[in-house]
C-alpha cells in the first residue's frame, strides 16, 4: 500500500543506521512490527501472577 508520509529526516537516518536497515521502507515495517510486538507483551503482562499452572519447570527443562 502506498502512503506519503512527513518524516522527520534525521529520525529516520537514525533509525536506520541504528537497525542497519537500508530502505525507509523496511525501517518503517521493522518499527510497526516492532510496536505490534511491544504492545502484545504487555497486554500478557497484564495475567502476570492470575494465571495457575500446574508445571515442574525443572521437568520441562530436562533438570533432575
Amino acid at each position: 500500500m502506498r502512503t506519503t508520509l512527513d518524516l522527520p529526516e534525521n529520525l529516520l537516518n537514525e533509525a536506520m543506521r541504528v537497525t542497519r536497515t537500508e530502505t525507509k521502507t523496511a525501517v518503517i515495517v521493522l518499527a510497526l512490527e516492532e510496536l505490534i510486538r511491544k504492545a502484545r507483551i504487555a497486554e500478557l503482562k497484564q495475567f502476570k501472577g492470575k494465571i495457575e499452572l500446574d508445571i515442574d519447570l525443572d521437568n520441562l527443562r530436562a533438570r533432575r
